[in-house]
């Protein structure tokens, strides 16, 4: 591993010498991206595709889990479909890609490219939604979407990227809270359990809402230089939806209902997330979770008689037991293969040599958290590196949970605001406010900081909103965001 702060990947620009730089260099130089000739669109390469694949299965699992089945809508969206829901339409004008010919022909009516398919759910469930008996509906699609977004970065922003949407009808207004609020918790709990970040539950702002919903909620983290990230959000859409599409429903009195929907989505900027909650100056560092390769194994002198015999054995060994691991057989040297893997986030490295062999053990090296250690050959090898591997997770946890909490500050005027951040640098800042729209705006505006969400876990940090002096309706995490 590397000491006393040696990078060993020197392509990759130092975070805080140009932060932005250092991502870049890390998607490209971990393999995880390339750019196309279509702005703003962007190549998943297998190593950045395969830690979706894993952070889909994952959430994939736990949908299913809490009774949700997966379905496909089409990628075309016709325009007067989507007129149909106002507040619907106008929040993605800005952002909709339309097709206006098919082949040579122009067309009667423009086709969107889905930004978001709730006008294509809807027109579903108008059709297929008759009777109590026909509710709730719980679905999810794994699609692409696009948005026509001005300003792109890999992951983070880009015009067309893939996503989960989950969409839910149900007969009630109470069971579609619980279900917007308890698709929340999954975000939260795959985001602890699965990619080691902590994040902040909460409601949106009404100015900050999704289009069309009467409430959203989502889940922010907060990256390593100090900017937070929506990670995941939730919607309720009360029943506006079903009355814009004429969806009605008969009870069990043999009256006519109105049902209510949900919607919620996570998308590959998860992986954005990743990268800048966890990585450092020598690459990226990946949750043993999602990591494509959990254990990459370094035979050293493998020139030598039976070194690549044993490291193989090994590696079946442990692949046998479930871990996703990778046999590094080529002729680049141990101090290039180690850097290399170092670079590309693999949570263990796994090293064994003659020696080792003859003492019936190898070296394990975590890429954060400890230094290297000896482990035993044999049956028990796989269960040590099992506890090594949450050792890892745990580790990137408290670590990140310490760098949120090092950088959120409670702040009771705007002056102090503007003072903290600019003294101990950007992060989360916990401030009262008024619930007026004006006052959120003008926080923005004089301090440069917007509101991320209205934590569940409210804290009494004064009586009076900090901008207005009005009495204070809640706490609210305030910061800059990507």
């Amino acid at each position: 591993m590397a000491k006393n702060n040696q990078k060993m990947v020197e392509e990759i620009t130092a975070m805080d010498v140009d932060f932005a730089k250092w991502y870049t260099d890390i998607c490209k130089k971990a393999e995880l991206v390339s750019y196309t000739s279509v702005k703003g669109c962007m190549v998943i390469r297998p190593y950045g595709y395969a830690i979706w694949e894993n952070i889909q299965r994952i959430l994939d699992g736990m949908f299913k889990a809490t009774g949700h089945v997966n379905v496909n809508m089409p990628m075309f969206i016709p325009e007067s479909l989507l007129q149909k829901e106002k507040d619907h339409v106008e929040g993605f004008a800005p952002e909709v890609a339309w097709v206006t010919h098919g082949g040579s022909e122009k067309l009667e009516e423009r086709l969107c490219v889905r930004p978001t398919s709730e006008t294509l759910f809807c027109e579903h469930y108008a059709d297929i939604v008759h009777s109590y008996r026909d509710l709730p509906k719980l679905y999810n699609q794994w699609v692409s979407v696009v948005r026509w977004e001005k300003t792109t970065r890999p992951f983070l922003r880009s015009r067309e990227f893939l996503w989960q949407e989950g969409h839910t009808i149900h007969a009630t207004a109470e069971e579609a809270i619980e279900e917007t609020e308890r698709m929340l918790d999954v975000y939260a709990d795959f985001c602890k359990d699965a990619l080691a970040i902590p994040v902040v539950k909460g409601q949106k702002t009404e100015s900050d809402k999704f289009a069309g919903a009467v409430s959203t909620y989502c889940i922010e983290a907060l990256m390593h230089d100090g900017k937070a990230l929506q990670a995941g959000t939730s919607h309720y859409f009360g029943d506006g939806f079903a009355k814009a599409f004429g969806i009605e429903y008969t009870d069990k009195d043999n009256q006519r209902r109105t049902p209510h929907q949900t919607s919620w989505g996570m998308t590959t900027r998860l992986i954005g997330a990743i990268i800048m909650t966890h990585g450092d100056d020598n690459g990226l560092v990946l949750p043993p979770a999602v990591a494509p390769v959990q254990v990459v194994v370094v035979p050293v002198a493998m020139h030598k008689a039976g070194v690549l015999e044993k490291a193989q054995e090994v590696a079946d060994q442990l692949k046998a037991a479930g871990l996703r691991v990778q046999l590094d057989d080529s002729d680049n040297s141990p101090g290039w293969k180690f850097a290399q893997y170092e670079m590309k986030g693999v949570p263990v490295r796994l090293e064994i040599g003659p020696r080792d062999i003859e003492n019936g053990q190898c070296v394990l090296a975590p890429r954060v958290g400890g230094e290297k250690r000896t482990a035993a050959l044999g049956d028990t090898l796989a269960d040590t590196i099992q506890q090594l591997l949450q050792e890892v997770h745990d580790k990137m946890y408290e670590k990140a949970l310490e760098n949120r909490e090092k950088h959120t500050y409670a702040c009771r005027t705007l002056d102090e605001i503007t003072r903290t951040l600019e003294e101990k640098g950007d992060g989360f800042v916990k401030a009262m406010w008024c619930g007026d729209e004006a006052c959120e705006d003008k926080i923005k505006e004089l301090t440069g900081v917007g509101s991320r969400c209205i934590p569940k876990q409210q804290e009494h940090l004064a009586d009076t909103c900090i901008c207005c002096g009005k009495p204070a309706k809640c706490m609210v995490y305030w910061g800059k965001a990507y």
